[in-house]
């Protein structure tokens, strides 16, 4: 058990809940309900697979770097360089595999989604736009599950992923703050490095505004009951919440507030879609 335990803090797995409720969502609206028990499976497994290869990568080409900081040097005493190989290579193999399974357009897509989301972990290098690639790389994820059930890509799951880039982006700029004197000494990019944290901070809120227009603008695309609406008040009281503790600069806090309040905005979104 330990080993599976060291393997899923590894690879984060408890992040995985941050993209999965917009793609079940997606899901759900794509089928007008509940789509049949196979293509859910199917779905759930692309979800996971693609994650793991895509944090298992990010993990081996920031191994050194990581090594450098305090913050995340133990993750590389869990597991050796070798298993985090395999673990990317299999999982990207699998999740190529499933979608096989599922639409002819999931499998074409399949190596420009790996792509994408693999593509994120470079960009920090070369680039301040590193947390737009991180929210790119899971704004793939409702639109791979809307494929999966239509078979073709419709605008309203495109203005949901504006939304999840723009979500994704703000929450990491508010979580990259804790890293910028590393960054700095590293010479890695990003928006807090570029821009500087008040400022950085400014534009997530921008970000998170965006996020909340694109949810009611989905929303009404997709002819929602207004009961779905009422289920996303409390999303902007959330993200407010989360900038106020950003600004506070404990560490603590601002990690229990990227997790458990991002958690919550990706549930009310499917509470919502489940709803209506």
């Amino acid at each position: 058990m330990s080993v599976i335990s060291n393997l899923l803090t590894f690879i984060r797995f408890s992040h995985t809940l941050f993209a999965l409720p917009f793609a079940l969502g997606a899901m759900v609206v794509a089928s007008h309900g509940w789509p049949a028990c196979p293509l859910f499976l199917q779905i759930l497994a692309c979800m996971v697979l693609a994650r793991t290869a895509a944090m298992s990568f990010n993990r081996i080409v920031d191994w050194e770097i990581d090594q450098r900081n305090p913050r995340t040097v133990l993750r590389h005493q869990l597991v050796s360089k070798s298993i985090a190989i395999f673990l990317c290579g299999s999982s990207a193999l699998f999740f190529v595999g499933v979608t096989a399974l599922i639409n002819h357009l999931c499998f074409v897509l399949s190596p420009v989604a790996l792509g994408v989301i693999f593509f994120y972990s470079l960009t920090k290098r070369f680039t301040p736009f590193a947390q737009f690639f991180l929210g790119l790389a899971l704004a793939v994820a409702p639109v791979g599950a809307w494929i999966a059930v239509r078979g073709c890509i419709d605008f309203p799951v495109l203005v949901l992923a504006a939304g999840v880039l723009c979500w994704v982006a703000g929450f990491d700029i508010i979580y990259a703050t804790q890293d910028v004197e590393v960054d700095q000494k590293e010479h890695l990019y990003s928006m807090v490095v570029w821009l500087g944290i008040p400022s950085a901070l400014r534009l997530a809120r921008w970000l998170h505004l965006l996020l909340f227009v694109a949810l009611i603008g989905f929303g009404m695309m997709t002819q929602q009951h207004s009961v779905y609406y009422y289920v996303l008040l409390p999303v902007p009281f959330l993200l407010f919440y989360e900038h106020r503790i950003a600004t506070t600069a404990n560490i603590d806090q601002i990690n229990r507030a990227f997790f458990h309040v991002n958690i919550l905005v990706g549930f009310l979104f499917f509470l919502a879609t489940i709803i209506s």
